[in-house]
C-alpha cells in the first residue's frame, strides 16, 4: 500500500471532487476503524492531495473550497472500547458503590485489621467480643458517614453489614464444627466475618 499514490489510497481518481475525496476519506476510516496504521495512511494520503491542491489554488491552476482549510482539519479517531468504569453502571448502583483514594482505604483497614487480630488472638470472652463489636460499628459508622454526612444511610449500610456479617461467621464456623472449636473461638469468628464486611462496606460503599 505505501507504493500507491495518495489518491489510489482512497480510491479515488485525480479528477475527483473535494466532496468524493472527503467522502472516501470518511468510507475508509470507518471502514478501517480498528486499524490504527491503516487508518493513518488514510488521514496521511488525505492530508497529501489537500496540501496539494491547496498549493495548486496559490498557483491559481485550480479553485478550492474556502471550507478546505488542511490544518482545520477534523481527525477522526478510531473507536475505543468500552472501559469497565463505574459510569458505565446503572444510576442506583452508582449511588452506593464509592471509587476510594488510598487513605480512604488506609484508615479502615488499620483499625478493622487490628479489631479482628484483638477477636481472633486474645481468647477474648463474649463481653470482650461486645466491645469490639460496639467500637466496629462506631467506626463503620463514622468512615460511612462522613462521605456523603448521610446518617440514616449510613446506619441502615452498617446495620446490614452487622447481620451478613453474622450470618457470614456462623456459616464459617459451622464448617470448622468438625474442629471441636471452644465457643469463645466461635464468637471469635463471626467478630473476624464482621470486622470483614464493616471493612469493605466503609471502603467501597458509599
Amino acid at each position: 500500500m505505501s507504493q500507491q499514490t495518495p489518491y489510489e489510497k482512497l480510491g479515488v481518481s485525480e479528477t475527483a471532487s473535494f466532496e468524493e475525496i472527503q467522502a472516501a476519506k470518511n468510507r475508509l476510516t470507518q471502514e478501517y476503524s480498528n486499524d490504527v496504521k491503516t487508518v493513518e495512511d488514510i488521514e496521511a494520503a488525505y492530508d497529501s492531495i489537500i496540501m496539494e491542491r491547496l498549493k495548486l489554488r496559490q498557483e491559481g491552476r485550480i479553485k478550492v473550497p474556502d471550507r478546505i482549510r488542511f490544518a482545520e482539519r477534523q481527525r477522526e479517531t478510531p473507536p475505543t472500547p468500552p472501559s469497565l468504569s463505574l459510569n458505565n453502571s446503572p444510576p442506583w448502583l452508582q449511588q452506593f458503590i464509592d471509587t476510594p483514594s488510598t487513605n480512604d482505604i488506609l484508615w479502615p483497614t488499620g483499625i478493622f485489621l487490628v479489631l479482628a487480630l484483638i477477636a481472633g488472638f486474645s481468647s477474648a470472652d463474649s463481653s470482650s467480643i461486645s466491645v469490639l463489636l460496639a467500637l466496629g460499628v462506631f467506626a463503620n459508622l463514622y468512615f460511612l458517614n462522613r462521605k456523603e454526612n448521610k446518617f440514616g444511610r449510613a446506619l441502615l449500610i452498617t446495620f446490614a453489614g452487622l447481620v451478613l456479617g453474622i450470618v457470614l461467621g456462623w456459616g464459617i464456623s459451622q464448617l470448622l464444627q468438625g474442629a471441636n472449636l471452644p465457643g469463645e473461638i466461635s464468637q471469635s469468628v463471626i467478630g473476624i466475618a464482621i470486622f470483614f464486611i464493616f471493612w469493605l462496606s466503609s471502603s467501597f460503599l458509599r
